[in-house]
């Protein structure tokens, strides 16, 4: 009787085996059998917690500002410090904690219109405009090509060799589709550099016109309020358009549709601390790009951690002023001694997180 059983348990334990897999006879057995050679870590006795006591994590943010100073002529401002920066949020005066001087690298996308719009007069000029832009690019800058119609792609990734760019341009000459969907191809882009730390911007060489995307103005200008990336827009459709209204082709609605296309893209710039151009001849370019290389390499990167905690889900103005190391409002003079004015461009503010400390 004795046999029968042991003979039952054996096969019990064959069949077992052959059926469980290895890796659980493995966690078995490292269940059953402790490691040798190590003892488990002696557990201290813990405090009783008293009533009322608690602790918390809290994530604390850093609201990253990128900064470009120039005076009333355009000039870049060179030279300034951590203490010739004020930022206010929502009027209350912040303590700069980081600062980043300029001369850095330029990490760039050139975002470009790619569609039969206007017979694909606006994919002809975003596709010599990109071209003119990469002239002025210095070795050690990173720079990705996206395209878009009626979806977007990437045509290079960031990449260091202008020669890719190029290339890819040059094959770029025959759009296939009228469809243009601006909004869905910046979203995108802007979701992609969120992970990219350092400055970073987009340059869009577009209309500004948005025919077929899925998403809104409204979900653009939300998403702008959160990200630290900065926006460049070249406006490539002021001379089609000047050209046929004057001669009596653009209506009413046509009229207000390019207005508004301009307007997007003006938006677009200023709302994240960038500015946009819209030139009506091509002699314009390439100042144009020399402004845009020299506002990307002249950036003082800002970094505060706001005095306001709440994780109310609301918007937050920012506001930057130069001053003076006194904390005096600073003075700005020409070659020539005289006092100038002064432009700082800055992202308009940031939506501040929603939710509970554990969210």
């Amino acid at each position: 009787m004795r046999l029968k059983v042991f003979r039952v348990l054996v096969l019990g334990l064959l069949v077992t085996a052959l059926v469980m897999p290895a890796g659980e006879l493995r966690a078995l057995a490292q269940q059953q059998e402790p490691p040798k050679g190590k003892q488990e870590p002696r557990q201290e006795p813990k405090p009783p917690e008293k009533p009322g006591e608690f602790a918390i994590t809290v994530d604390v943010p850093l609201v990253n500002v990128d900064v470009v100073a120039t005076d009333a002529a355009g000039n870049f401002i060179p030279g300034l410090k951590r203490e010739n920066f004020r930022i206010l949020e929502d009027g209350v005066l912040q303590t700069v904690t980081n600062f980043a001087p300029t001369e850095a690298p330029i990490t760039c996308v050139l975002l470009v219109e790619y569609s039969k719009l206007a017979y694909g007069w606006f994919s002809y000029k975003s596709n010599t405009a990109a071209y003119e832009f990469l002239r002025h690019l210095n070795p050690n800058d990173w720079v990705a090509l996206v395209s878009y119609d009626m979806r977007w792609r990437t045509e290079v990734d960031f990449t260091q060799d202008k020669r890719q760019i190029q290339t890819t341009l040059n094959q770029m000459f025959l759009p296939a589709f009228t469809e243009a969907n601006l909004f869905d191809a910046l979203l995108d882009t802007l979701d992609r550099l969120q992970d990219v730390k350092g400055k970073k911007a987009i340059l869009i060489l577009a209309s500004g016109y948005d025919t077929f995307s899925k998403h809104t103005l409204d979900n653009v200008l939300k998403t702008l309020r959160q990200t630290d990336v900065t926006i460049f827009a070249v406006g490539v459709g002021k001379e089609y358009f000047e050209y046929y209204d004057a001669r009596g082709a653009y209506g009413g609605a046509s009229r207000v549709g390019y207005y508004q296309a301009e307007n997007q893209l003006n938006s677009f710039a200023r709302m994240s601390g960038g500015r946009a151009w819209f030139p009506r001849f091509d002699g314009e370019m390439p100042g144009i790009f020399r402004e845009v290389a020299a506002s990307l390499r002249n950036q003082y990167g800002l970094g505060y951690v706001p005095s306001n905690q709440k994780r109310d889900g609301k918007f937050r103005k920012i506001k930057v002023e130069l001053v003076n190391v006194d904390g005096t409002p600073i003075n700005i003079v020409n070659e020539k001694g005289k006092k100038v004015k002064y432009v700082v461009y800055a992202r308009e503010g940031y939506t501040a997180p929603k939710g509970s400390v554990s969210d």
